[in-house]
């Protein structure tokens, strides 16, 4: 059983814990590299590398996919058609994705707690899409993402007095976990929709709490 009442903040990741987004990520990286020119293979490498590296920014992502894979300068007008035709590409499936089931529940039975995402998404379009699909009401400690990266973030939000302990981060990736950790907050993944590939044997040998989503983290709330 989970008490939620002892804590003053939880942090909740985007994709694959808010949204059920993660495979249109991976759809949307695909795309994005195929408009490039790339081949069938570096795009799938490109997606291979996102799968890998979790909740990491776009922008690391894809200096990757152009001097790793490509072998080319990542120039700047290159790294710009990439993250403009992403983002692109991931507004139009964000905007009808679904949503977790019982977050608004959840908000309430939190009434007294200040909730926040944080995510490697990018923080403009995060905030966009979240005023068009009716959430923004609900995250009243704000909604982060890149270019900082959610160790900057949360240590950031910590010295603003907007994350305040006790406190916990609710993911779905590894770096989800290593991030929140050394920034001091507990946590708790849901693996539902996590594309983490390894997720039960890393958090089995972390001794991490798992459940499969926002849902059922109400349930125990409730109980």
């Amino acid at each position: 059983m989970l008490n939620l009442d002892q804590y003053r903040t939880l942090v909740f990741d985007c994709d694959g814990v808010i949204l059920n987004s993660n495979h249109l990520k991976i759809e949307a990286y695909f795309a994005t590299a195929k408009n490039f020119g790339a081949s069938d293979q570096a795009a799938q490498a490109l997606v291979d590398y996102h799968i890998k590296l979790g909740g990491i920014s776009r922008f690391v992502k894809f200096e990757y996919f152009l001097n790793e894979i490509l072998k080319k300068p990542s120039t700047q007008a290159d790294v710009d058609f990439l993250l403009e035709d992403f983002g692109r590409e991931v507004r139009k499936r964000l905007a009808t994705c679904e949503i977790a089931p019982g977050l608004e529940q959840l908000r309430e039975k939190t009434a007294a707690s200040n909730w926040l995402v944080i995510s490697g998404g990018d923080q403009e379009e995060l905030r966009a899409i979240f005023a068009e699909r009716n959430l923004m009401s609900l995250f009243d400690g704000g909604i982060f993402g890149s270019p900082d990266n959610k160790d900057q973030i949360m240590a950031r939000e910590i010295g603003h007095d907007n994350i305040r302990q006790r406190a916990m981060f609710i993911g779905d990736s590894r770096y989800d976990h290593e991030s929140s950790s050394r920034a001091g907050l507990d946590f708790v993944f849901l693996y539902a929709w996590t594309d983490f590939p390894d997720w039960q044997a890393y958090c089995s040998s972390h001794d991490i709490k798992v459940l499969p989503d926002i849902n059922t983290l109400l349930t125990q709330a409730c109980n």
